[in-house]
C-alpha cells in the first residue's frame, strides 16, 4: 500500500508571512519520509467541511509548483480540479508545466466540481451539475489529445462547449504516454463511467459502501472494454497518530480495513501537519507496516 498526503488547510501559526517556509518543510519531510504523493485542494477559499471561508488557502498548482522545487520523488496533484475552473487546453498546459518542471511527477487529479459559493464569489460560471459533467468529459477529452505528444497532430477539437482551433502543447509531457489522471467521486452512473473510460485512478471517501463501488467499477470496465486491474483505487483518510504516535496502531488497523475492500493507494490529511512531527511517526511506524499489504477486495 501506498501513502499520500492531502494538505487542505494553510491556517497556520506565523500567518502569511510563514507559509512558504512551512509548506517547503512539509513537503521536504513528505519526500524524505517514504510518502508516495503530496495533494493540495485545488479551491480557492477555504471549504466548509474544514473551517470558515477566509481561513488561509492558496491557490492549488502554484502551491504544487513550489513543492515540486523542494522534493525529488513524490508524486505531485491536485484533489481535485473542478472541470470548470480551467479552461481545458490551459488545464492541460498548467499539469504539462508541472510535469516537466517535476521530472514526471504530475498527476491530473480532477472531477466535476462543487462548490457554488466559491464559484460565484469570484465569478467563475458553475453551470447545472449535468453540464459540469458534460464539460468534464470534454476536458477529459482534450488534455488526453494535447498529451498524445504527435508533432503535427494538434487537430481542431469542436465539442458542446469547447472549442479548440489548434490544442498545441509544447513542451510534452514528461510521463508518457501523460500524466496520470485522478478522478474524484463516487457516483455510479456517471463519474464511475468517466473514471473506466478515461482515468488512471478512482478516489473514493472511506465508507462501507466500497466494495459496492468497486463493483459498480468493474461493470463499468466491462462496457467499455477496459482492464479494471489498470485503475488505481485510492481512498481519503485521516492520519492521526496523535502527539507522539500513540493512534499509530489505530491508523495501521484503518489501513488494513481499506486494503481488505480493495484500496491500493491512500491519501490522508494529518492533523497539525505544520508541526512535522506527525509526518516523522507516520514515516518511521505506519509507511512500513502497510508496505506489504495488497489489496484483497471483498467478492473478489
Amino acid at each position: 500500500m501506498k501513502l499520500g498526503i492531502s494538505i487542505g488547510d494553510f491556517t497556520w501559526p506565523g500567518g502569511p508571512g510563514k507559509l512558504g517556509p512551512t509548506l517547503a518543510q512539509i513537503a521536504k519531510t513528505a519526500d524524505q519520509t517514504g510518502f508516495d504523493s503530496v495533494w493540495v485542494m485545488d479551491h480557492f477559499w477555504q471549504i466548509r467541511m474544514n473551517g470558515p471561508a477566509h481561513h488561509d488557502m492558496l491557490e492549488g498548482y502554484s502551491a504544487l509548483a513550489f513543492m515540486a522545487a523542494v522534493t525529488s520523488r513524490v508524486r505531485l496533484g491536485t484533489m481535485v480540479t473542478g472541470a470548470v475552473y480551467r479552461y481545458p487546453g490551459v488545464l492541460a498546459k498548467t499539469v504539462t508545466t508541472l510535469d516537466v518542471l517535476s521530472g514526471g511527477r504530475a498527476w491530473l487529479g480532477i472531477g466535476a466540481a462543487w462548490n457554488e459559493d466559491e464559484s460565484r464569489g469570484l465569478g467563475i460560471p458553475f453551470p447545472p451539475i449535468a453540464e459540469r459533467f458534460e464539460r468534464l468529459e470534454e476536458t477529459l477529452q482534450i488534455c488526453l489529445s494535447m498529451w498524445e505528444g504527435k508533432r503535427g497532430s494538434e487537430k481542431p477539437f469542436s465539442g458542446k462547449h469547447y472549442q479548440l482551433q489548434r490544442p498545441l502543447n509544447v513542451p510534452q509531457s514528461l510521463s508518457r504516454p501523460h500524466p496520470p489522471i485522478l478522478i474524484g467521486g463516487m457516483g455510479e452512473k456517471k463519474t464511475l463511467r468517466l473514471v473506466a473510460q478515461y482515468a488512471s485512478a478512482c478516489n473514493f471517501f472511506p465508507t462501507p459502501e466500497l466494495p459496492r463501488k468497486l463493483d459498480v467499477l468493474r461493470e463499468h470496465c466491462k462496457t467499455v472494454g477496459r482492464n479494471y486491474d489498470d485503475i488505481e483505487k485510492t481512498a481519503m483518510f485521516a492520519f492521526d497518530v496523535g502527539e507522539n504516535g500513540e493512534k499509530a496502531n489505530q491508523v495501521i488497523g484503518g489501513l488494513r480495513w481499506l486494503a481488505g475492500m480493495g484500496i491500493q493507494t491512500v491519501i490522508g490529511g494529518v492533523p497539525h501537519i505544520d508541526r512535522i512531527k506527525p509526518l516523522e511517526i507516520i514515516g518511521e511506524k505506519v509507511i512500513p507496516a502497510v508496505a506489504d499489504l495488497t489489496p484483497s477486495p471483498v467478492g473478489a
